[in-house]
């Protein structure tokens, strides 16, 4: 199996907490609103790393598989 360095760690973290808070909203509660504020700066910070890591992780993915780890 590949080793991840950090940076593919962070971006699977960030991944996770984005689905978990989706998970949240179905629910009727935004967890990142409820740390930051809704609509504050720092919530749209939360939420464009969270989109950049899933861009990050989808090509993660693609290199994975190709080296035959997934």
């Amino acid at each position: 199996m590949a080793k991840l360095n950090w940076l593919d760690w962070l971006a699977l973290i960030l991944v996770i907490i984005g689905g978990l808070n989706w998970g949240l909203v179905a629910l009727g509660w935004n967890l990142v609103d409820a740390v930051f504020g809704a609509g504050s700066a720092l919530g749209g910070i939360v939420y464009g790393l969270v989109g950049l890591s899933a861009v990050y992780v989808m090509f993660l993915a693609g290199a994975l598989s190709k080296k035959g780890n997934m």
